[in-house]
């Protein structure tokens, strides 16, 4: 339901997500054997969108337990630092590096709040700054990540964000069809919901859930006005997870509509370069 924003809204996310970080490490989702044997976890838009980072340091914000972050540094990116603000994903994230053999100077954890980022990351600025995929979500206050983003960016470096449309946010959780939310609704959605989405039928407890919409306007309108130039805007008509039970599992890892319903985008990416 929709609600003005809890003072409690980040204690509760904390909470929330601390918790499901071992019902995560557990999960054949996230299947961390095959990872620490090499799978490359990055979907292949974002490795095609990105680029070559061999040589470049790279900032990855809300990185929860690592696995996009060391991916690039597998890669070739010369320093990743990820950050998040749960402890428990960030322990896990530096073992994890531990695990296949990067030290802290290649692969650097952080606990922290993402708007604190630009004191709180050993460095001032990045080759890339990465983000995305269910993060912006857990942000109210979407001009402020912009600006602290930007921030951390170097000159001629760029910001990249790979996050779920917010189409689908508004739309029935059952066949994703029919619209029965507000797509401009400013106020905070607080949710009960037990299990995640590694997990659906994962008993938890710390389960109250604080969340905000972000049309796609606004993203790109917070990163313009920051001085980055916005270098493209992609739609995707995959997802990640079964976000409506109407979609599908296909043999390359992406959940789809069935061929005979007309597609709506899933996912979207952008670039934001500095100058």
């Amino acid at each position: 339901m929709y609600s003005p924003t809890p003072d409690d809204w980040r204690e509760a996310n904390r909470s929330l997500w601390d918790e499901r970080v071992p019902v995560h490490v557990a999960s054949d989702y996230y299947d961390l054997d095959s990872f620490r044997a090499g799978k490359d976890v990055l979907r292949d838009f974002e490795v095609a969108e990105v680029g070559d980072v061999t040589g470049l340091s790279l900032l990855h914000l809300q990185c929860h337990i690592g696995l996009d972050t060391l991916s690039w540094a597998r890669r070739g990116a010369s320093r990743v630092v990820g950050l998040d603000f749960s402890e428990p994903a960030v322990e896990v994230a530096r073992s994890l590096a531990g695990d296949i053999g990067l030290t802290p100077e290649r692969a650097t954890f952080v606990a922290a709040d993402v708007y604190d980022a630009a004191e709180a990351v050993p460095d001032t600025a990045y080759d890339i700054v990465y983000t995305g995929v269910g993060a912006l979500n857990w942000l109210p206050d979407v001009t402020r990540w912009a600006e602290t983003a930007a921030s951390l960016v170097a000159p001629g470096g760029f910001l990249y964000l790979a996050e779920f449309h917010p189409l689908t946010d508004i739309l029935d959780d059952e066949t994703g069809s029919r619209l029965v939310h507000d797509y401009f609704a400013r106020d905070a959605w607080l949710d009960e919901a037990s299990g995640t989405y590694a997990d659906f039928d994962a008993p938890t407890v710390h389960n109250r859930s604080v969340e905000w919409q972000h049309p796609i306007g606004e993203v790109v309108s917070a990163l313009a006005a920051t001085g980055l130039r916005i270098e493209f805007l992609h739609e995707h008509d995959v997802s990640l997870f079964a976000r409506f039970k109407a979609l599908s599992r296909h043999e390359d890892g992406y959940y789809r509509f069935p061929p005979d319903r007309a597609r709506i985008p899933l996912m979207y990416s952008l670039k934001a370069t500095r100058a």
